[in-house]
């Protein structure tokens, strides 16, 4: 059983989706006696399938809803109890960001006002000296690397898509209700998360998919760009050990030390997939299709996690040879998910996104 002072009543926004479903999972299974209530929207990328195995559970309450319903949200955190926030929900894909940036700057920052100003109501009504609010963040508010050197918590906030400014703004209420309110928040910013559940718009799901279907494998620009991959399982351990011990007020980057070149990715992703599924040496690299690059592509990102590290303890446990070879297999021994997720709105999104360029 939890100890008394841990948070033990969560409200988590976005748990169906991909980072969020994770989580849920990963705290149910480490906590028993703790308990969750799931407020998520439902959007394309929110998928109750992701939470299998635990609608049942006494401990898991799942509330269809949006961030933005202030009586919603009030009412939750006051019936449940809840002593804390994980706010995980958010737009969250560069591309549908440089297309229909409106959305973004709807849920991401006026959402995350929404959260924050009825968190901070129940907290202060409520009495509750244990109350805290997490919100999950991301590395791309740093903007761009060059080829050296790391974010690191103090890092400005410089980003460069409406997707990553949409966060930054948020990150900055979050600073700001600390600041004002003396709110007891936590941000985390994490590198590029990999794993099971995640929705085939992003770059290692989407190839598994491809390569599976002999369709071309889009890859912007020279493939050179640079990203820092995280094991999702990984991450969510890390924002549950935040969660539990950060100082309120405090940042703390989350990454995997393991960048890898876009391009490396997709060598690697198809001669896998080449050896699953009985494929000639080097046949899947012959889907690689370049296409236009994204309007203001960063071109690295690099996490420093040496302060978690310090301050808390916590470091990966999945080695990338593990971590990519299970998620490969995950994708394939659960097509029926992958055809469900990809049916409808996103094959309408992968041709307006995809078609021309490739």
């Amino acid at each position: 059983m939890t100890a008394p002072s841990t948070p033990c009543a969560l409200l988590v926004t976005g748990g169906a989706g991909f980072i969020g479903a994770n989580f849920i999972h990963s705290f149910l299974a480490a906590n028993p006696g703790c308990r969750v209530v799931n407020l998520d929207l439902l959007t394309y990328a929110g998928n109750l399938e992701n939470l299998k195995g635990i609608e049942g559970n006494p401990s898991y309450r799942f509330v269809r809803g949006n961030i933005g319903d202030a009586a919603l949200v009030a009412n939750l955190l006051k019936e449940e109890s809840i002593d804390a926030v994980v706010h995980f929900a958010a737009e969250s894909h560069v591309d549908r960001s440089i297309s229909g940036p409106e959305i973004f700057i709807r849920t991401n920052v006026l959402g995350t006002q929404v959260l924050l100003e009825e968190s901070r109501k129940h907290w202060q009504s409520e009495a509750r000296p244990g109350f805290r609010y997490l919100q999950v963040s991301t590395d791309e508010v740093y903007g761009s690397l060059g080829a050296t050197g790391f974010f690191t918590e103090e890092t400005p906030l410089a980003a460069n898509s409406p997707y990553s400014a949409s966060k930054a703004g948020a990150d900055l209420l979050v600073r700001a209700y600390h600041e004002t309110y003396g709110m007891p928040v936590l941000t985390t910013r994490c590198s590029n998360n990999y794993g099971p559940y995640q929705f085939p718009e992003k770059l290692i799901p989407l190839l598994i998919h491809n390569i599976v279907a002999r369709k071309p494998l889009p890859v912007y620009g020279d493939g050179q760009n640079v990203r820092d991959w995280l094991h999702v399982r990984d991450h969510a351990e890390a924002i549950e050990q935040v969660l539990k011990r950060g100082e309120p007020g405090q940042v703390f980057n989350i990454g995997g030390n393991n960048e890898w070149k876009n391009i490396d990715i997709v060598n690697l992703v198809c001669d896998l997939l080449d050896e699953r599924l009985g494929r000639a040496d080097g046949e899947n690299r012959g889907l690689i299709t370049f296409v236009k690059d994204r309007p203001g592509h960063d071109r690295r990102y690099a996490i420093d996690a040496a302060k978690i590290r310090a301050v808390l303890g916590w470091e990966p446990s999945y080695t990338f040879e593990r971590g990519i070879a299970e998620t490969i297999d995950w994708y394939l021994a659960n097509q029926e998910w992958v055809a469900d997720v990809t049916s409808g709105a996103y094959r309408d999104y992968y041709s307006s996104q995809y078609g021309e360029r490739v």
